[in-house]
């Protein structure tokens, strides 16, 4: 069935949300707010309806020609002007803090001149066999099918220049020498490909290799981490990322000089703001002993760093009230302790980074039972996707 519909806005995800003669919530892949299209139902659930976009009636004046990046799996604003991208992610961010009913302060937000194709200095290809032969590339959700990458849009220049090379390395993979080596590589399934300005360009099929060491920078400082572990995939926007955390810890740093970086990884938000004392947790073991290295590398000797689960070891942590809290957790937000214990403690400040807005709100719902969110900035760490991240500052309540 094709029903016309007028496009409210675009929530987070990057559908666009209408609303049926009858009332039921639309979401239209591919439309924009203040859009009038055209959508054919495809599947309906009891509260709402997907649609796919079949005409553009009325166009919003943001609608631009994706070119390459529409073919991207995940580039779900590649049809959509920056400017455009980021009013919609800016409104959902505000959206998820309302109905939370968290007051917000935006008080930084992403520039429009910064790129939006190109970015990305790691990203992971995987293989599929076809009758023409292998294809290499992203997977698309939810069938899983490959769209081959010969060029990459959202690949750093460095990466594309030398793909061509790592693709024809791979094809050889697959297709020559012993018919157990071909399986073997066929069966690990992905090609990684990382570029450093200090490390140049690195690709490994399946697992990464154990002793190679990468080296990032961010804010002017190097960082070494492991070729398989977690570093931001947009080094100019990690960069900003490092600094507002850095110049938001300096504002409070007369009061709360310690630092107690929790979901650590190799330390980067921690060692950027220099604090006279760090403590540092990460579950990861790898992850802890790069932490350590970069603390002796950038001298800081009062820089300690453990692995382990932060919610299985809070006994061994403090949060006094000299104590600035910098936390990075992944994108399902913290444990339930951690949270509730935060919301407890008495250091003056958290700052608290989240890649996921969803789960950020949860988290400062409980947490601000002690603490009222001071002011939010985010950060366009992924364009052209649905995902960006953000850089709440909550202050101690009286």
């Amino acid at each position: 069935m094709t029903s016309s519909v007028y496009i409210a806005k675009n929530v987070y995800g990057g559908d666009g949300l209408g609303r049926l003669g009858d009332g039921r919530v639309v979401f239209v892949s591919g439309a924009w707010a203040g859009e009038s299209v055209k959508a054919e139902i495809y599947e309906e659930k009891r509260h709402f309806v997907k649609a796919r976009l079949v005409e553009v009636e009325e166009a919003s004046p943001h609608r631009i020609d994706g070119g390459a990046l529409a073919a991207v799996p995940g580039c779900v604003y590649a049809g959509l002007s920056v400017a455009g991208e980021l009013a919609a992610k800016e409104a959902q961010l505000a959206e998820f803090f309302e109905r939370a009913r968290l007051p917000l302060r935006i008080v930084r937000r992403p520039d429009a001149d910064e790129p939006a194709a190109n970015y990305r200095n790691k990203v992971v290809y995987h293989f599929e066999k076809r009758r023409s032969g292998w294809a290499i590339g992203y997977r698309r959700e939810p069938g899983h099918e490959i769209t081959d990458m010969e060029n990459d849009p959202l690949a750093a220049a460095e990466i594309n220049a030398k793909l061509p090379e790592i693709r024809r390395g791979v094809f050889t993979l697959l297709t020559t020498g012993p018919e157990a080596v071909r399986r073997d590589i066929g069966r690990k399934g992905s090609l990684t490909v990382r570029w450093t300005q200090k490390t140049g360009v690195k690709w490994w099929v399946g697992d990464a290799p154990e002793n190679l060491v990468l080296k990032e920078t961010t804010a002017g400082r190097d960082f070494e981490v492991p070729a398989g572990g977690f570093y931001q995939v947009n080094p100019r926007i990690c960069s900003k990322l490092a600094t507002a955390v850095a110049e938001e810890y300096a504002r409070g740093a007369g009061d709360a000089p310690d630092v107690l970086d929790l979901y650590c990884g190799v330390g980067v938000l921690g060692l950027c703001c220099r604090p006279p004392k760090l403590v540092g947790v990460e579950s990861g073991r790898q992850a802890v002993e790069f932490a350590r290295r970069n603390a002796a590398a950038q001298k800081a000797p009062d820089a300690k760093f453990f692995a382990g689960q932060v919610g299985r070891n809070l006994r061994r942590l403090s949060a006094g009230p000299r104590t600035t809290v910098v936390a990075d957790p992944p994108r399902g937000g913290m444990e339930s302790n951690v949270v509730k214990w935060l919301a407890e403690s008495k250091a003056p400040r958290i700052l608290y980074v989240s890649c996921d807005p969803a789960t950020l709100v949860r988290d400062l719902k409980t947490i601000s039972g002690g603490y009222e969110v001071e002011s939010a900035s985010w950060f366009n760490m992924f364009p052209r996707t649905a995902r960006f991240e953000t850089l709440a500052v909550l202050r101690r309540k009286g």
